[in-house]
């Protein structure tokens, strides 16, 4: 048993504290939480485009070129690989650019946004027709309508699946990898190299993550009873 937890305890200290390891982890888990933050930026902002693009339609209730160019985009995206998307950007499409955090962000980005933009569609169709019509009873247009009635309405509907959107997007990003940014799986995986030794650094890695999405499903949490408690009102 004394021999079990010495070799713990060196195995603990060649993955975390020689050579302030430790440090690299917090460095990979800072790359990760900033792509993923810009990412759901960009990710809402295309999504509710993409959501608004799909739901239009003409006078004969006929689909349009821009619900049709929305729903390509849903398919296109959520039927590949994001890994693939990722290699595309990075090699592709963006491969003259220097500032690696944007071209992942908008990897991302772009593949959370065809999630995103069927939540946003599913929280705007949930607003009961009765605000729009009550909207344009008082003379608003149907853009103030919607914009000042139903998108708010919407946006609340919504923060919950987004909130779940984010926490599945901090996930995603450990294939950053492969474009050799050092996140915090990269990272543990460099230290498993240095080290020759895996368990306490991918566990380690696996530790860090599920505190992370802990704390944030813990705030979700209190942010979908608190959404609960205002519609009761």
């Amino acid at each position: 048993m004394a021999q079990w937890w010495a070799d713990v305890q060196m195995k603990f200290t060649a993955a975390f504290i020689t050579g302030d390891r430790w440090k690299l982890y917090f460095r990979g888990l800072g790359l990760t939480l900033e792509v993923a933050v810009f990412a759901g930026i960009i990710g809402v902002v295309i999504g509710t485009a993409i959501a608004l693009m799909k739901l239009t339609r003409t006078r004969g209730g006929k689909e349009t070129a821009f619900s049709r160019i929305a729903e390509i985009y849903i398919d296109v995206i959520r039927g590949t690989p994001s890994v693939l998307q990722l290699l595309i950007m990075w090699f592709v499409i963006m491969k003259s650019s220097t500032n690696s955090v944007l071209v992942a962000s908008l990897a991302f980005g772009i593949n959370s946004g065809a999630y995103v933009a069927e939540i946003i569609r599913g929280g705007i169709l949930a607003v009961d027709a009765g605000q729009t019509e009550a909207g344009r009873s008082v003379g608003l247009s149907s853009w103030q309508t919607l914009r000042c009635i139903v998108l708010p309405q919407a946006f609340k509907n919504a923060l919950p699946p987004i909130g779940n959107e984010f926490i599945t997007l901090i996930k995603e990003t450990a294939i950053l990898g492969y474009v050799g940014l050092s996140d915090l799986t990269r990272v543990a995986n460099q230290i498993t190299t240095r080290t020759y030794e895996a368990f306490m650094p991918l566990i380690g890695a696996a530790v860090i993550y599920f505190v992370i999405i802990k704390i944030l499903t813990i705030l979700l949490g209190i942010l979908e009873r608190r959404l609960r408690k205002s519609d009761n009102r």
